[in-house]
């Protein structure tokens, strides 16, 4: 029962990360009908920024851990956000009237150009957090230990999911974005600015990735600059298993991989956690072709 209970709770965590990375797929393929491919490199990027940050300015020494952990994710999203809205200026915006196959062979090339800058910024091994920059300590839950940052990892990614699902459903800009992602050409008309909209997306996406990023790098402890394909991956993967664009289904979908994945690793063979979670994918798309939640499309009248 302890094995089952720890395997869950650290599929809980992944599972939110997971999340956190497919709802910049998500949200891109449901305003822009494009999937971002460079998308897992923002998320490498945020990683390393955050390595980069936590050595340099000592944010943990100078104002405490907690709050220099809050201050370094603040910096780290601002900064993959800003990256995020430049990437779009340079390598999509000037393609949108072009055919989409000319804007998915442009995400490729950006996903190649930030993986490969990162290597020749940072180099091409393995690089590591600082240990213990939070306290190494375990909380009881059900009588169980449970270890205190898997348990931050999932409360951060719970309320940033539903701070993004608060900000579409009640916000004005919220409206926008949910407005464009049905028709872009009757949100023009309606006055919106559908260039802001998209450029919004671009920033939001990002920095929920980035934040991953960091997430990975403190719980994990080490980073690579290929990470971000084998994440972009399971997110994908994630935000079609929930319903792409559709944003509580990325949610869901991340989750639920995260889950399957630590328990078929644990109880099955750690060689097959990832086969194991596709075929699941598989075995879902086969009864539901649109996902868990079922994908968000406009309805044409």
């Amino acid at each position: 029962m302890e094995q089952f209970f720890q395997q869950l709770t650290n599929g809980l965590a992944v599972g939110g990360i997971y999340a956190l990375i497919a709802l910049g797929y998500t949200m891109v393929y449901g305003v822009m009908k494009l999937i971002n491919f460079a998308h897992g490199d923002l998320f490498t990027l945020g990683s390393y920024l955050g390595l980069s940050l936590l050595t340099s300015l000592a944010l943990t020494e100078n104002i405490g851990a907690f709050m220099g952990v809050i201050a370094l994710a603040i910096l780290v999203m601002a900064l993959v956000g800003i990256v995020g809205v430049v990437l779009e200026r340079a390598a999509y915006r000037p393609l949108r009237e072009s055919p989409r196959l000319s804007a998915v062979v442009s995400a490729l090339g950006a996903s190649i150009v930030l993986s490969n800058g990162i290597m020749l910024i940072y180099g091409a091994k393995y690089l590591f957090y600082p240990q213990n920059i939070l306290p190494s300590m375990t909380i009881p839950i059900f009588g169980l230990p449970v270890p205190l940052m898997r348990i931050i990892i999932l409360v951060t990614s719970l309320v940033m999911m539903a701070a993004l699902y608060l900000f579409i459903q009640k916000t004005t800009i919220g409206t926008a974005i949910r407005a464009a992602a049905i028709d872009q050409g009757a949100a023009r008309l309606m006055g919106i600015n559908v260039d802001m909209v998209i450029m919004m997306v671009f920033m939001i996406g990002p920095a929920l990735g980035g934040a991953a990023g960091l997430m990975v790098g403190l719980y994990y402890g080490n980073i690579n600059f290929t990470m971000g394909w084998v994440y972009g991956l399971k997110a994908f993967t994630a935000a079609i298993l929930g319903g792409i664009g559709n944003i509580p289904g990325a949610m869901v979908g991340g989750i639920l991989l995260g889950v399957i994945e630590s328990l078929g690793a644990a109880y099955i063979s750690l060689a097959w956690k990832d086969a194991i979670a596709f075929f699941v994918l598989i075995l879902i798309l086969i009864v539901r072709p649109t996902g868990l939640l079922g994908e968000r499309v406009a309805e044409k009248v």
